[in-house]
């Protein structure tokens, strides 16, 4: 017990005097997740505004498999990209594979179908609503998502954040395709698990406290966009 009451004053110490390695594998832990977030977001909400809005043959199927990808095992999809990225894959002269650009594609793809899901409801609630507005307004396809978008964007926000919780808490996907190397692709989850089995278990906790308080972070922005929502809404 004493160990770990060391191991939980020493993680305090490195977190109030920003240890200068718990501080670099937050901040590539972030430029990761923020970037695959941004990217995710401009990919999968235009798309889940298409699929509100449109009708065609076969959609039920489509919803039917982006819902489905939102549960993608990370394992699975640190594999796929692995293969594509490694030597012998059809990108393997990109040279990506072992560093920060591979973990962004995998985690992009993680979290590009949640993204596209969680909005694609939002949307279609509201095309609902507005539809015949839209349409004596005769608004294009394009202008009809853009509309939407622009209208519900404190909801799309939180689908947002929820990527952002995804993605920061990623460790398979990103340990295949990143090898969880020093300096260069060691993020927080990646070392929480790394210096566990070494048993320094005061960096793990100092992680471990960071991505607590992320997730923390996360859901109090969740909460303070939907008053903000909730007060536009009445307003």
């Amino acid at each position: 017990m004493s160990d770990i009451s060391d191991a939980l004053h020493m993680a305090g110490q490195l977190v109030l005097h920003r240890d200068a390695d718990l501080i670099e594998i937050v901040a590539l832990s972030l430029h990761v997740s923020l970037s695959a977030v941004a990217i995710a977001c401009l990919v999968g909400l235009p798309l889940g505004a298409l699929l509100a809005i449109t009708r065609f043959p076969g959609r039920g199927a489509v919803l039917t498999l982006v819902n489905a990808l939102m549960g993608l095992p990370p394992v699975v999809v640190g594999l796929i990209v692995y293969l594509h990225l490694s030597r012998a894959g059809p990108l393997g002269f990109l040279g990506l594979l072992y560093t920060p650009t591979a973990m962004i594609i995998a985690q992009t793809i993680l979290i590009t179908p949640i993204v596209a899901a969680l909005s694609r409801q939002v949307l279609e609630d509201l095309h609902a609503e507005y539809a015949d507005q839209f349409r004596s307004f005769a608004l294009s396809r394009r202008q009809t998502m853009q509309a939407l978008i622009w209208d519900a964007r404190y909801s799309l926000l939180t689908v947002a954040l929820a990527g952002f919780g995804r993605a920061v808490a990623e460790v398979g996907a990103v340990m295949i395709v990143g090898g969880n190397i020093d300096h260069l692709t060691r993020v927080m989850t990646t070392a929480i698990a790394l210096e566990t089995s070494r048993g320094d278990l005061a960096l793990a906790m100092a992680l471990g406290m960071v991505l607590m308080a992320l997730a923390l972070g996360v859901n109090a922005a969740v909460h303070g966009v939907r008053l903000t929502a909730a007060r536009q809404a009445h307003a």
